[in-house]
């Protein structure tokens, strides 16, 4: 991994990004830096620009300054060679060693692009924006008036939980009324009826003795005197450790755990309102967008609720009318909802991963203990069983890019290689068993289906899906068209080999019908003449001869081809030529780990690996065993079933990580995506299938159905045109998804196959 400083005098690129994405380029932003194909050639020709601000000049001048007689390079040719090589050239930022080996890894053939972070980033260099998602809603800001809160967010707030947590307060502060010596908790829970109808703006501060102890055992603790006037945006910890007088007008309080009415209120009107705000939580937490009302909830009801009701003050704005007593301020919402919450993690997991995750429980409770179907259908426990699979996908790539990232290249290749197909392959293996054991030849099929869409996903609707929605940020996009090249022979290679089997079966093989009629309805045992009308017919392969001399020898010989080829793959594109990459790490970013927090060590991702492997498996097994009253739907073709939902649902997170790669301007990463996957699927994946039925018959034979075979060799060839001129746009994607949609829309009305 060479280094190269990233410091240059001249890095002033004609394509500027908007200002809003520009705050906070180092950390926020994808951390590869480049110069763009026109600036690249530009700084090798010497050519002055006289006008960058319009895109008409900028072609012009890139027409005309390509290569000229001005130009510093010898000849046409190797101008052109050392333009096309600058253009490929990335420059990477990172925190640290750690990352910098991660961003490396996602360039490299063979290795699962991840886009998280498998280290803790310096929160203190990371945007206003991802500072507010982590936020404890204590900080009081300035802001223009009341209509400054009016938004879409706030008020879809009062219809999902405002008007009903209000109404939970104003029921219990008349508990509290009734109970007489609960009146000052009544009174504090009228206040927060109002104020959780509409609380944004208004802070609510503690005030009493207790804050003056805080201070004094935590000089860093948010906390100020009232009584100065104080126009900071918000509470900043007292500058000079001043004695604060003594109020002699300020009544002595009884201990809080030493009054009758603390039990009253913690029997009688805290238990309620734990599970209103119980409820409130877990509703916003799901919704993911409105975090924020949860950690309002949260805190209401871990700390506001549990101090004395003297000492909660509700103000108006971000006024202070304490009158000489010390306060701090506990709680401040402007905004019950914010679109930025996508990229919250917890402990480097994403929120939405985490937020699945208890669906693994509820699918292995629901299937297992569940066995006659008395509380859940065999149509839920299906889609809970695929849906659980998602996040098991997401934390068994954390895994693999924490331990490649930490590892060297050797350990890396190896867990990418072993653990990168394991999702897919233990539902493959679960249901070929499942079939075998029950004598159903459907599965099998299914499984053919679902490797067949694996492909097509991956070469169609990845790589246009990225294109689509990066094309719609960035008018134009290009990537390395000469490691896209690489990845499209291997695709050439894997296609042609998975289904040579299928095309010789087809030249050699005998065409068997289950019936023949003819016009006049004769069978075809008589001697009537005219045309036949055949059903259900089928190459022979029950032929000994045919099967087990010619068809299953040139298997085993693919099969054992096609690691080989993805071995030489990964020599060319690792050790032999990673110059076509042309990676270069800047030295000044990069650090060693001295001072680096790593989300999970080796050990805990391999254990983390291990055990979502388990649990895939245990789900794959649930799904196969609950798929059959999906497949008996009268109609939806059992090949559509497998080409959509068994194919992508596992792949979701790497739709998701290569989206978020064409967002940031780097489609190179988000086409390997895909690319990776259909050559891991024909090359590692569909020979180890082979191997397993070599070992245990499960009668899977590797012949695919003619509509299996076109359609893979028409992507390959489509995605093989549009990856030749090393650009792209949201066109090009559109064309990609509409022949994907074609496709589907053909499985969708396809007739079920045979056996099913």
């Amino acid at each position: 991994m060479s280094l190269s400083s990233t410091g240059s005098p001249d890095t002033t690129s004609r394509r500027r990004r908007p200002a809003e994405h520009a705050q906070d380029s180092s950390s926020e932003h994808d951390p590869l830096l480049g110069y763009s194909n026109e600036q690249a050639h530009d700084r090798l020709c010497g050519a002055q620009h006289a006008d960058s601000s319009t895109s008409s000049s900028q072609h012009s001048l890139y027409s005309a300054t390509k290569c000229t007689a001005a130009c510093a390079c010898p000849s046409h040719h190797a101008c052109e060679d050392s333009w096309e090589e600058s253009q490929n050239k990335k420059t990477i930022r990172a925190e640290n060693e750690v990352e910098a080996n991660k961003l490396v890894n996602n360039y490299r053939f063979g290795f699962r692009k991840w886009k998280s972070h498998v280290t803790e980033r310096p929160f203190e260099g990371r945007s206003d924006v991802v500072k507010e998602l982590y936020s404890e809603l204590n900080v009081i800001k300035p802001h223009s008036g009341p209509g400054h809160f009016i938004t879409c967010g706030n008020l879809a707030y009062v219809l999902l939980f405002g008007w009903w947590v209000s109404l939970a307060y104003f029921l219990v502060g008349t508990l509290m009324f009734i109970t007489v010596t609960g009146v000052p908790y009544g009174k504090l829970c009228w206040k927060l009826c109002c104020y959780f109808l509409w609380p944004f703006g208004n802070p609510i501060h503690e005030m009493g003795n207790t804050l003056r102890r805080c201070c004094e055992r935590a000089p860093d603790c948010e906390c100020s005197m009232e009584a100065e006037e104080d126009n900071s945006p918000f509470l900043l910890p007292s500058p000079t450790e001043v004695p604060v007088p003594e109020m002699p007008d300020r009544p002595l309080r009884t201990p809080y755990w030493r009054r009758f009415a603390t039990y009253v209120w913690l029997l009688l009107g805290y238990p309620p309102l734990v599970v209103v705000h119980s409820l409130a939580c877990f509703i916003s937490w799901i919704l993911v967008f409105t975090i924020p009302v949860f950690k309002m909830n949260a805190r209401t009801l871990g700390v506001i609720l549990l101090l004395p009701p003297e000492d909660v003050s509700i103000s108006a704005g971000s006024q202070r009318k304490h009158q000489g007593y010390e306060t701090r301020a506990l709680l401040c919402c402007y905004h019950a909802a914010n679109w930025y919450y996508y990229k919250y993690t917890i402990d480097g997991i994403n929120v939405f991963a985490a937020n699945l995750l208890p669906l693994v429980i509820v699918a292995l409770v629901t299937g297992y203990i569940d066995r006659e179907n008395k509380y859940a259908s065999s149509d839920v426990k299906f889609t809970i069983a695929i849906g659980s699979i998602i996040p098991l996908s997401y934390y068994i790539g954390m895994g693999i890019a924490s331990i490649s990232a930490q590892s060297n290249f050797a350990v890396g290749a190896v867990v990418n290689a072993t653990f990168g197909s394991i999702t897919e392959l233990t539902f493959y293996i679960t249901a070929l068993l499942r079939g075998h054991q029950k004598a159903n030849t459907c599965l099998e099929e299914v499984v053919k289906a679902a490797l067949t869409g694996t492909l097509l996903g991956c070469i169609l609707f990845i790589p246009g899906i990225c294109m689509i929605i990066g094309g719609l940020r960035h008018s134009e996009q290009r990537f390395n068209s000469r490691s896209a090249g690489v990845s499209c022979a291997l695709l050439f290679i894997s296609i042609g080999g998975v289904f040579a089997p299928t095309l010789f079966s087809k030249a050699y093989g005998n065409l068997v019908c289950d019936s023949c009629t003819n016009s006049s309805g004769a069978n075809s045992t008589s001697n009537s003449s005219g045309p036949f009308v055949c059903h259900n017919c089928h190459y022979d392969l029950s032929n000994g001869t045919l099967f087990h001399n010619h068809v299953q020898p040139l298997v085993y010989t693919v099969c054992a081809l096609l690691p080989v080829a993805y071995i030489i793959g990964l020599l060319f594109t690792l050790k032999t030529h990673s110059h076509i990459y042309n990676i270069h790490v800047g030295e000044v970013q990069v650090s060693g780990h001295h001072g680096t927090v790593v989300h999970w060590s080796r050990w805990r991702s391999l254990v983390i690996l291990i055990l979502a492997t388990v649990l895939t498996s245990a789900c794959a097994d649930l799904a196969t065993e609950h798929i059959q009253p999906i497949l008996s739907q009268p109609n939806i073709s059992q090949y559509f079933i497998g080409v959509t939902v068994l194919a992508m649902v596992p792949e979701i997170p790497e739709i998701v990580n290569g989206i978020q790669f064409a967002l940031q301007n780097n489609i190179s990463l988000s086409l390997e995506v895909g690319s990776c996957i259909a050559v891991q699927v024909c090359m590692l994946q569909i020979p180890i299938l082979v191997l397993f039925n070599a070992f245990y018959d499960v009668g899977f034979v590797l012949i695919f159905s003619d509509q299996h075979l076109w359609a893979s060799i028409f992507s390959v060839i489509l995605v093989n045109y549009i990856f030749m001129d090393g650009k792209c746009d949201y066109f090009q994607g559109t064309a990609l998804v509409v022949v994907y949609l074609i496709l589907l829309a053909q499985y969708y009305f396809a007739p079920s196959p045979a056996g099913c």
